[in-house]
């Protein structure tokens, strides 16, 4: 990654803050990430996976998504667990499955394809071009 995640999250934040919808839940938001950010240990995890279950209730958000996935990403360089790659693989999947085709060509559809190998590195697989693998998982229409 030629990246940090962590300073993209926060971008991706920022982002979400003022244009997702999200409602009543930014407050919550904001307390969980303030200790995400500052603490570590089981204080982190806890604020980490509220923030994952907000945004199982935001879907549509898609750059709180985005924060959500880099996120996990300094969730699984904190706490090295099998289950912090899957939740990263997944969370790139649906992002990619749902705003892909809008966002194309930009950083952030770069950002996603490239934390998105990393974690599935993180998991021992290995793909020659994650690029040609979505392509290929991907429907392109016709018949």
């Amino acid at each position: 990654m030629n990246f940090d995640p962590a300073v993209v999250a926060q971008e991706a934040l920022a982002r979400a803050y003022a244009h997702d919808s999200l409602g009543d839940a930014q407050p919550d938001i904001e307390e969980a990430e303030e200790t995400f950010s500052s603490e570590t240990g089981l204080e982190a995890r806890h604020a980490y996976e509220t923030l994952i279950a907000i945004g199982e209730k935001l879907p549509q958000a898609r750059s709180f998504q985005e924060f959500l996935i880099f996120t996990t990403w300094q969730q699984a360089t904190e706490e090295t667990i099998p289950r912090h790659f899957h939740k990263g693989v997944q969370l790139t999947e649906q992002f990619l499955a749902r705003f892909g085709t809008q966002i194309k060509g930009t950083d952030v559809y770069e950002r996603v394809f490239a934390i998105r190998q990393s974690f599935r590195q993180g998991l021992g697989y290995h793909v020659e071009s994650m690029q040609d693998e979505y392509d290929r998982d991907t429907f392109h229409g016709g018949d």
